[in-house]
């Protein structure tokens, strides 16, 4: 049976960010997701936490984990994990409750998080909303070619530079399909 783990790296990808980065509010948060996501992509021909990212005016934004931070109260998985602190009209931290599960994510998945970690460990929202911003990057490339609240294409994160070849990365992606629909037939 092929399993995904997603769910479990989402929300271990959260506590790691809360527990080794400072002031990390809701924004700061897609932002560094944002880059894990689609450096692994870029590295592997696969995200880490399989989130679809929007664009949106200040950058990429899964709208599917915004929705839900903005509704915890409704995901018990998610308020099990973190607390938001502050008023509802300003910067909200984002503190762990849990701690930090490596059992889910590969050895890459876990030097990039501790790299972004590091990398940002003391940014705030802000810094992250220009980082995110940077020309020719995939948001800036959805946003000028396609607008807003638009999906960012995975592919926009491959390049000529340290990056595998488009060919093989929808290769990669072929076949994980395929398995994908081998098992899950094999399960009825």
């Amino acid at each position: 049976m092929l399993i995904s783990h997603n769910r479990e790296k989402l929300l271990n990808s959260i506590v790691y960010f809360a527990k080794n980065t400072r002031y990390l509010g809701i924004t700061k948060l897609m932002k560094l997701l944002y880059f894990v996501d689609f450096t692994h992509f870029k590295q592997t021909g696969k995200s880490v936490t399989g989130l679809d990212y929007y664009a949106r005016k200040k950058g990429p934004v899964p709208r599917s984990l915004w929705r839900e931070i903005k509704n915890i109260d409704k995901y018990d998985d998610l308020k099990r994990i973190i607390s938001l602190s502050g008023d509802k009209e300003e910067f909200k931290e984002i503190k762990a409750k849990e701690k930090f599960n490596s059992e889910y994510f590969s050895k890459r998945e876990l030097k990039l998080l501790d790299k972004m970690a590091l990398i940002f460990r003391d940014a705030k929202a802000e810094d992250m909303v220009k980082v995110a911003h940077l020309p020719n990057d995939p948001w800036d490339r959805t946003i000028k070619n396609m607008g807003e609240d638009v999906i960012i294409d995975y592919m926009l994160a491959l390049d000529n530079k340290d990056s595998l070849s488009r060919e093989i990365v929808l290769e990669r992606l072929a076949e994980m399909r395929e398995m994908e629909k081998i098992f899950s037939h094999e399960k009825r």
